[in-house]
């Protein structure tokens, strides 16, 4: 979304769509998310809960980590042994880096990469906004923020669930072009599904899958670029 063909990062547009994406995320505090929430709230359905439970941020990380594992061990082994081989001349800090520059352009480390890093910065940004979730607004008509928490109640805003899809979809959507339409349509029905099951107010789903977007393209634009 913000690369050029060489992955090189438009910054300035990433920073217009920043402002955009915060001015969405206040206007949704104090306007839009209680109407619009109720609205998707009343969507919810078998599916959505389904969907919402197969991109759970943790299944990410598990089919991710799996799917570097499982290069590394093709990787390692190949008949010359080539990486068992350069760690005993070079030593372990040039094996490790030789090893982090194979591996930095495949596509599963590339997905890996994103995943974990969006994951690491919703948790924190969880933590420090601290709001509330919306089973209190249906139970009791409360909302508001109550930082710093590490209360799953109190981590609503960003949805890790919609930072980690579209870290991961937008990533696999720019490697494979061809399916850019399907991960982009089925990282919104994640986002929307997040809604839908209650766990998330729009303006939650809203910034984190801008935050998933960057991390992507941060990632492959600067493992990538030319």
């Amino acid at each position: 979304m913000f690369l050029t063909s060489n992955n090189k990062i438009q910054w300035r547009k990433m920073a217009i769509a920043a402002l955009v994406v915060m001015l969405l995320v206040c206007l949704g505090v104090f306007w839009f998310d209680k109407s619009l929430y109720i609205f998707i709230r009343n969507l919810d359905c078998r599916f959505f809960r389904i969907l919402s439970a197969i991109f759970d941020d943790k299944v990410w990380f598990v089919v991710t980590s799996v799917a570097a594992i499982f290069f590394c061990v093709k990787k390692c082994a190949k008949t010359d042994c080539e990486f068992i081989v350069n760690r005993n001349k070079v030593g372990m800090f040039t094996y490790v880096r030789n090893f982090f520059e194979t591996t930095k352009t495949n596509n599963a480390f590339l997905i890996l990469y994103s995943v974990l890093a969006t994951g690491i910065i919703v948790k924190v940004l969880k933590i420090f906004i601290g709001r509330a979730r919306p089973i209190f607004f249906e139970a009791l008509g409360m909302t508001g923020f109550f930082p710093p928490s590490t209360e799953w109640a109190f981590n609503s805003m960003p949805s890790g669930h919609t930072a980690v899809s579209f870290a991961g979809l937008v990533m696999i959507g720019m490697l494979a072009p061809k399916y850019k339409p399907l991960t982009w349509g089925m990282a919104i029905l994640v986002a929307i599904s997040r809604v839908a099951v209650g766990a998330h107010w729009p303006s939650d789903v809203i910034l984190g899958a801008f935050i998933g977007m960057v991390i992507a393209d941060v990632v492959k634009g600067g493992l990538l670029k030319k």
